[in-house]
Formats: C-alpha cells, sequence, structure tokens
C-alpha cells in the first residue's frame, strides 16, 4: 500500500474517532445528569413519584439502544420532530444509558450507613449540604468502578450510530472498506482504535478508585 493511501486512512480514521469522542463527551454528560436526577427521584418520598421514575428506568434497560436510536432518528420527523444525527445519538445513547446509571447511583447512595443520614440531621445539615459534605463523599467510591464500566460501554456502544449516518469511526471504517478495500487492515485498525480510546479511561477510573478508597481509609477511625 503507497503512503497517500495510508495517510488517506489515518486521516478518515481521525476524524471518525473525533466524533466518537464528540458523542461520548456529551452523552455521558447528559447521561450523569440524569442518573443522578432519577435516582434521587427513585428516594423521594411520593410512591408516585418514585414510580414514574422505576418506570422510566425499566423502559429504557429493557429496550434495545439501537430501537431506541432508530425510533429517534426515523420516526420523530414523521411527527415532524427533526433533529440533527448527531443531537439523536447524544440524546438516544444518554437516556438509554442513564437508566443504568441511575440504578449504580441509588445503589451508591443507600449503601451509605443510616447512621451518616441520622448524624446530618443531628447537626442541623441541610439536605444539599449533607449530601455534599457527608453522603456524596462516602458514596462516591462506590459509584466510580460501575460508572467508569459504563462509560467504557457508553464509548463502544457508539458505534451504533453508524447507522443513523452519523460518520463516527466505525462509519468511516466501513466507508474506507466500501472505498478502497483493504478490509483486514482497515478493521483491525477500528480495533485497535477502540482500545487506545477505552483503555485510559480504564486506567483513570481506578487511579480515582484508589484515591478516594485511601481518603476514606485515612479517615475513619482506627
Amino acid at each position: 500500500m503507497d503512503s497517500h493511501r495510508l495517510l488517506f486512512i489515518v486521516r478518515e480514521l481521525l476524524h471518525g474517532i473525533g466524533v466518537t469522542l464528540e458523542v461520548t463527551l456529551f452523552a455521558a454528560l447528559l447521561a450523569l445528569i440524569l442518573s443522578f436526577v432519577l435516582a434521587f427521584l427513585r428516594l423521594a418520598r411520593w410512591r408516585a413519584v418514585r414510580f414514574i421514575a422505576s418506570a422510566w428506568i425499566e423502559f429504557f434497560r429493557g429496550t434495545s439502544a439501537l430501537v431506541q436510536l432508530f425510533y429517534l432518528f426515523f420516526i420523530l420527523p414523521l411527527l415532524g420532530v427533526n433533529i440533527s444525527p448527531l443531537l439523536t445519538a447524544v440524546i438516544g445513547l444518554g437516556v438509554n444509558f442513564s437508566a443504568f446509571g441511575a440504578e449504580i447511583v441509588r445503589s451508591a447512595l443507600v449503601n451509605v450507613s443510616r447512621d451518616q443520614y441520622d448524624a446530618a440531621r443531628a447537626l442541623d445539615f441541610s439536605t444539599v449540604a449533607a449530601f455534599r459534605r457527608i453522603i456524596f463523599p462516602q458514596s462516591l467510591p462506590l459509584m466510580l468502578p460501575p460508572l467508569g464500566n459504563l462509560l467504557i460501554e457508553l464509548l463502544k456502544s457508539t458505534s451504533l450510530v453508524s447507522l443513523i449516518t452519523l460518520s463516527d469511526l466505525t462509519f468511516a471504517g466501513s466507508t474506507l472498506i466500501t472505498s478502497i478495500g483493504q478490509q483486514t487492515l482497515i478493521w483491525s485498525m477500528v480495533l485497535l482504535c477502540y482500545f487506545l480510546l477505552t483503555w485510559p479511561l480504564s486506567r483513570l477510573v481506578r487511579h480515582y478508585e484508589n484515591r478516594h478508597a485511601h481518603y476514606l481509609s485515612a479517615g475513619s477511625p482506627q
């Protein structure tokens, strides 16, 4: 293979990586925000609120992310709602993964000792102050590993957006194969690109997990 063709392949894959990272970033932010909102609603005092949040979570956990993307991309325009492929990808993946993230956040919050909640009330902390200074720091180490794994799954799931015409890494690979062939080489490069994108994330999550675990260990009574 000549250098010009190889340079063309690399340039197209780099463009695809940029789109993949853009979708991952914005979908992850949306998923994280919705995860906390849904987790708080699941822990609300009112049964009707808990029921609505639970129904939302179970629906999006129980249906295919690909079908959800197809619905947003193909069905909403029939109803007069037109959104770009990028926004479709962000909303579709963000909402889908928030349903899984909500259960992670909720589980971490309820696993904080009940004594900590009682101590916050005894010290007359407001709800926000108690969450920020007592509950969240203790629940964060419980959230980080599964949320990190969820982020890695989200990044890999961005390959689905190639089916709604978004030129991500997978779309770039399939387009290159259609135009110039070299199927083995290009798919091997795509696989390597996904690994290089996910590996630093797993290392980063492990670093913060160890950091917070050390902090809590140092602050606990001997």
